[in-house]
């Protein structure tokens, strides 16, 4: 499942609308915080971010019809 994440204004300006794909433990769930909420994140390039969680959009697929 790929995400956009938001960012707001005092996120790093490169990391504004990069999409993301989730980290996921070896049971398939998303590697999040336990105290905050925040998230584990890989870009397109490979780097891991971790980012809060309520500033993560799904990525709407689009089917080209």
């Amino acid at each position: 499942m790929r995400y956009i994440y938001l960012g707001d204004k005092l996120t790093d300006p490169a990391l504004r609308g990069m999409p993301c794909d989730p980290v996921r433990r070896a049971d398939g769930k998303c590697i999040v915080g336990q105290s905050t909420a925040a998230a584990l994140v890989i870009d397109a390039s490979g780097r891991q971010h971790v980012v809060l969680r309520r500033r993560l959009r799904v990525q709407k697929e689009h089917d080209g019809g």
